[in-house]
């Protein structure tokens, strides 16, 4: 399979009747700023350094994803589950991790200045000693 560009992203978002399912898909340096995602799954997607900036990404599954050091400013990740999930070296500033299950996230050198954490679930000692 082809990576995806954003305007490939965008017409799925457009047709998808349901969630939008990128589960696996290469997205690694894409810009989906601003973009509604809101129930997708995209679990064990590559988004090494994407621009996720302004994304809503509330509900959605990113179990296992690649997101390390990815543009997440202001991403909403509200009740969203990633769980082993990869964001280390990420930008969260001003975001929303609410309800978030973090369980196994890798969040080490992430920074969460000003993130919204509450009700975060599985957020661990050893993880918040981890984050800038």
């Amino acid at each position: 399979m082809k990576d995806l560009t954003r305007k490939d992203v965008i017409k799925l978002i457009a047709i998808a009747t349901t969630g939008l399912n990128l589960t696996g898909v290469k997205l690694s340096g894409i810009d989906l700023s601003w973009l509604d995602l809101k129930g997708a799954c995209l679990a064990n997607t590559d988004l090494v350094g994407a621009n996720l900036i302004g994304a809503n990404l509330s509900g959605a599954n990113l179990c296992m994803a690649n997101l390390s050091n990815a543009k997440l400013m202001m991403t909403n990740f509200e009740r969203a589950n990633l769980t082993g999930a990869n964001l280390s070296g990420a930008n969260l500033e001003m975001g929303s991790l609410a309800m978030a299950d973090l369980e196994s996230t890798n969040l080490s050198g992430a920074c969460i200045e000003q993130t919204d954490l509450t009700d975060v679930v599985n957020f661990t000692k050893q993880q918040e000693k981890s984050v800038l």
